[in-house]
C-alpha cells in the first residue's frame, strides 16, 4: 500500500483532497465515474461558478453555514476563502472579481474556466485518474485499506478519502453512493432532504408569470400560524410553472427545515421606496396622462408580464381613467407592489437542489483531520458531510477546506504507514 491515497468523487472536494495530497509527496489516485471531473461545478452559479464568498473571518463566514457551522473552524483555518482566491488566482491563472454579498467569480463568467483550472492542478501534481464508479470500501482489521470498482477491479491503498458529493444533480454523478458506502462501514447517515431548492406554490400567479425573472427585490418567509419571520433577503428570483426560483429562494428554502402548512412569502417589488415614495411616484405617472385606463398605466413600473396580474389584485377596474382612480384604490396600489404575497407548500425534490442537507454525521468524523472516528484510514470531504451553507459560494468554500484538511491528513497517514 505504501505511500498510496485514493480519492472518490472529481469534484470540487475530491479534486482539492486529491492535489493537496500529493503536494505532500503521497501516490494519489482519483476515481470519478465521469468522464470530465468537475460536472457539477461547471453549472454551479448558472453556469458562471461562484466558487467562494470573501468572508476572511472565520466566525462571520461560520454564520452562513447553518447546519454544523462550528465542525468547520479547523477546516477554514487551513485552507480559507482568501487561499482559494489565491490558489485560482495567482497558482492557476483565473481572474476572479467580487460581486454583490461578498460572492466571488471568474472574470470571465465561465465555470468551465474553473474546471479547466481544477483539471490542470490535478495534472501538475501528478494525480493519476479513472474512470468508474467505486462500489465498496475494502477494510481489513477495521482500518480502510482500498477501493472496489464496478469495472476496474480492486485498488488498495494506505487512505481512502470518500468525496462523492450528494443526491442532488444526479446527471452530475451525485446519486448517493457515498452515502451507501459510509453506511455499510457503520456510520450513521442523517436524514437526507434538498437545501438550495426551488419552492412550490399553488398561487396561480406563478403559472400566469412563469419564465418572469425578477432582479433588485426584497422578500420575506414568514409564518403566518404566529407572524414569526423566518427569512428575509434582497436580490433575484423567478416564477416557475411549479412555483418560485432563484437565489433569493433557494437561499430562503435552506432556512426553512420543514414545511408541514403553507408559509407566507411576501416580495417587495419595490425596496429602494418607502410607500410614501412609490405612492408620489405612481401619482406622477397618473398625472401625466389623466385620460389613460388603469390596465395601460404600469409599463413604466412593472414588467410586460406582470401587468395583467397587478391590475387583477389592485381591485381597480381595468378600463377605469386615471383620474377616476381613489387614493384608497391607490394606497392598496401601493401596498399589491410593497407586498405581493402568495404561499410556498413545498420544495421541489432533491434532484433539483444545489446541494443536500444532511449527510454522514459529524459526530463521527475528526473535525481536525476529516478522518472517520469509526474507521481509520477513511476520510471524508464536501458534500458528502452533515454540513450545508447558504448560497453564495459558501459551499463551494466548504468542499475546497474539506478537501485540503483531508488530503493532507490522509497523505500523512499514508506517508507513516510502514
Amino acid at each position: 500500500m505504501g505511500n498510496k491515497v485514493l480519492v472518490i468523487g472529481g469534484g470540487a472536494a475530491g479534486v482539492r483532497a486529491a492535489c493537496a495530497a500529493a503536494e505532500l509527496g503521497a501516490e494519489v489516485t482519483l476515481f470519478e465515474r465521469n468522464e470530465r471531473i468537475g460536472r457539477k461545478v461547471r453549472i454551479t452559479g448558472k453556469g458562471r461558478c461562484n466558487l467562494t464568498n470573501y468572508r476572511p473571518d472565520i466566525n462571520e463566514f461560520v454564520r452562513h453555514v447553518p447546519v454544523n457551522g462550528r465542525f468547520l473552524y479547523s477546516a477554514l483555518s487551513r485552507f480559507g476563502p482568501l487561499d482559494t482566491m489565491a490558489l485560482f488566482e495567482e497558482e492557476l491563472g483565473v481572474p476572479l472579481r467580487t460581486e454583490r454579498g461578498n460572492r466571488v467569480f471568474p472574470v470571465s463568467d465561465k465555470a468551465t474556466d474553473i474546471v479547466d483550472a481544477m483539471d490542470r492542478d490535478l495534472r501538475r501534481h501528478r494525480v493519476r485518474r479513472v474512470q468508474d464508479r467505486i462500489v465498496r470500501i475494502l477494510t481489513e482489521d477495521g482500518k480502510a485499506v482500498g477501493v472496489e470498482g464496478e469495472h476496474c477491479g480492486q485498488f488498495t491503498g494506505a487512505a481512502v478519502i470518500l468525496a462523492t458529493g450528494g443526491m442532488s444533480y444526479p446527471k452530475t454523478g451525485s446519486t448517493g453512493d457515498g452515502y451507501r458506502m459510509a453506511e455499510v462501514l457503520g456510520h450513521t447517515v442523517t436524514p437526507l432532504s434538498p437545501s438550495l431548492v426551488p419552492m412550490t406554490s399553488a398561487d396561480p400567479c406563478c403559472h400566469a408569470l412563469q419564465g418572469l425573472a425578477l432582479r433588485n427585490v426584497g422578500i420575506q418567509v414568514i409564518d403566518p400560524k404566529n407572524g414569526t419571520k423566518i427569512y428575509e433577503d434582497f436580490g433575484e428570483m423567478e416564477f416557475t410553472y411549479f412555483g418560485v426560483s432563484g437565489p433569493v429562494i433557494r437561499s430562503a428554502s435552506s432556512h426553512i427545515r420543514s414545511l408541514s402548512h403553507p408559509l407566507q412569502l411576501t416580495i417587495d417589488l419595490k425596496p429602494a421606496l418607502d410607500e410614501q415614495k412609490l405612492d408620489r411616484r405612481i401619482q406622477r405617472d397618473f398625472s401625466a396622462d389623466p385620460n389613460r385606463l388603469f390596465r395601460d398605466s404600469l409599463g413604466k413600473l412593472l414588467p410586460k408580464k406582470m401587468i395583467p396580474v397587478m391590475v387583477e389584485r389592485s381591485n381597480i377596474a381595468p378600463d377605469k381613467p386615471l383620474n377616476q382612480v381613489t387614493r384608497e384604490e391607490r394606497e392598496h396600489l401601493v401596498r399589491c407592489f410593497k407586498q405581493f404575497g402568495l404561499m410556498l407548500n413545498g420544495f421541489r425534490p432533491v434532484t433539483e437542489a444545489i446541494i443536500t442537507s444532511g449527510g454522514v454525521s459529524t459526530r463521527e468524523i475528526d473535525p481536525h483531520t476529516m478522518e472517520s472516528r469509526l474507521v481509520p484510514g477513511l476520510f471524508f470531504a464536501g458534500e458528502i458531510i452533515d454540513v450545508d451553507g447558504y448560497t453564495g459560494g459558501y459551499n463551494l468554500q466548504i468542499a475546497f477546506s474539506t478537501g485540503t484538511l483531508a488530503g493532507e491528513n490522509a497523505a500523512y497517514a499514508a506517508l507513516n504507514t510502514d
